[in-house]
């Protein structure tokens, strides 16, 4: 049961073709589905046709769970098993084919508002906790029962946040407990005052106080895992929280504690060299990998405008699920970018097997906007929502005339001078665009072409005018391995 809701997501990757993953014994249905919830919001809305999504590793649990869901509840259950893009984003467009009224999400889950409004019910699983270990190990990480801690949790453990903060607050005061971003139902009024909503997760902070001054306590992940560096919301979270400030994570089953500072270390550095990557690159590939979070398509805009500033060409992909296979057939392209949610944008970038490098959203602002980051803004923002105006991190591009283009730029990887904008260094915005060529012909370049030009094997030569034209004449007839006109061997 603890297994079935944190395993690995790359462990969906290696199970091989046709394994339904694991089965839940029967009678352990209600519980770790948490069944009784689901139907009592299933006859709060009042619908008659239900979106059920799974993750790959429950598949093997949807059919039993959809046939107790109909029979208690008398609504059509429909299984949403084969996401386009990630199965931690809800599928309002699969759930709008079914013709479905609500949807219940199962499994993990990133909690980006969706592009269309739904009523939604997520089942995060509730995995045991050992609460004394974790107890023994906070204090341990924790000395000094002055300073400032946030209690943060993979979501299967968030249940068990408030029960570990009863047993600390006899001697630690200052303790800030956070709690999933649950999206609120239509037309329910927010709460006054509204707590700070970061990485997916509400942090009701005291007035006057910023989630700068704490420190971290993660419960979760495994500690039987072979690479702990997979795990993305652990990820963003190291990566957009305060430098400095100590983060520990801690094992739900015993307990063991593991001081991340030097793995947040090495994830920013990481992020350092995408966005040197980024600033060298002339040709970025934007990733379209969600189309069912909100603001998506102005996310698209915004990006391929700040390519446009920036002096590079941008091309946009629509080939869902991101593998090395279908990123090869873009050899032209120097860096990708992957539009998707905070846990989707991550997670290829923690893989090498990609030929060229993925970036998220926010290391392309920081390599193509002269005016990021504003002063004390957190080094990493997680949602690319965090970038487009409106939001209180937007930092809108410097004017044509400011002198931020002109600022001397030298790349660390290559260790050469980079010009500013092509834009910038001539009065006549289209003729950069044009290409002399030997025929004294003018026709705009491209990065495709010109990346063809230079490789040493450029496919069949044309030919033009050389070659005279014929009539056209009957074939060859027969299969290849033994045409008509080959007699017998």
């Amino acid at each position: 049961m603890e297994s079935t809701f944190s395993s690995p997501a790359e462990a969906a990757l290696q199970r091989e073709a046709g394994d339904p993953g694991l089965l839940t014994p029967l009678a352990d249905l209600d519980h770790v589905y948490e069944l009784e919830r689901v139907i009592g919001f299933v006859r709060d809305v009042g619908c008659q046709r239900v979106a059920l999504q799974f993750p790959d590793q429950l598949l093997g649990d949807a059919g039993a769970v959809a046939a107790r869901l109909e029979e208690a509840t008398g609504s059509k259950m429909f299984i949403l098993g084969d996401t386009a893009y990630g199965s931690c984003c809800v599928d309002v467009l699969g759930a709008e084919q079914a013709g479905a009224q609500a949807l219940v999400h199962f499994g993990p889950a990133c909690l980006s508002p969706p592009a269309r409004p739904l009523p939604v019910a997520f089942v995060f699983g509730q995995r045991s906790v050992a609460l004394e270990l974790c107890a023994q190990a906070f204090e341990a990480q924790n000395p000094d029962p002055t300073a400032p801690v946030v209690l943060l949790s993979e979501p299967a453990c968030a249940h068990a946040l408030e029960a570990l903060a009863t047993l600390l607050r006899p001697r630690y005061k200052d303790l800030l407990i956070s709690s999933p971003a649950l999206p609120l139902p239509v037309g329910s009024p927010r709460p006054v005052p509204e707590p700070l909503e970061r990485f997916g997760r509400h942090f009701p902070l005291a007035l006057g106080r910023c989630l700068e001054e704490y420190g971290a306590f993660y419960v979760g992940g495994s500690e039987a895992s072979s690479d702990p560096e997979l795990d993305p919301d652990l990820s963003r979270l190291l990566l957009g929280w305060a430098p400095g400030r100590p983060f520990s994570s801690c094992c739900p089953d015993t307990g063991q504690t593991q001081d991340e500072s030097a793995r947040a270390g090495r994830l920013r550095a990481r992020r350092q060299y995408l966005v040197e990557k980024a600033r060298d690159a002339h040709v970025i590939g934007l990733l379209a990998g969600t189309l069912g979070v909100a603001q998506h398509r102005e996310a698209l805009a915004h990006l391929r405008n700040l390519t446009k500033s920036a002096g590079k060409r941008s091309y946009v992909l629509a080939l869902g699920r991101p593998t090395p296979a279908k990123l090869a057939n873009f050899p032209e392209i120097d860096v990708f970018v992957l539009l998707a949610c905070p846990l989707g944008a991550l997670a290829p970038q923690l893989s090498s097997g990609f030929f060229q490098p993925i970036l998220a959203p926010c290391e392309l602002e920081a390599a193509c906007n002269p005016a990021w980051p504003p002063p004390g803004l957190a080094p990493h923002l997680t949602h690319y929502a965090d970038l487009l105006p409106g939001s209180p991190f937007h930092v809108p591009l410097p004017p044509p005339e400011s002198e931020l283009w002109d600022t001397p730029d030298v790349s660390l990887i290559s260790g050469e001078l980079r010009p500013p904008p092509a834009w910038h260094l001539s009065n006549d915005p289209g003729c950069f665009a044009l290409t002399p060529r030997p025929q004294l012909e003018l026709a705009e370049s491209s990065p495709a072409a010109s990346f063809l030009s230079s490789r040493s094997w450029q496919g069949l030569e044309p030919r033009l005018g050389q070659t005279p034209v014929t009539e056209a004449v009957s074939g060859r007839r027969g299969i290849a391995i033994a045409y008509e006109d080959e007699g017998s061997s």
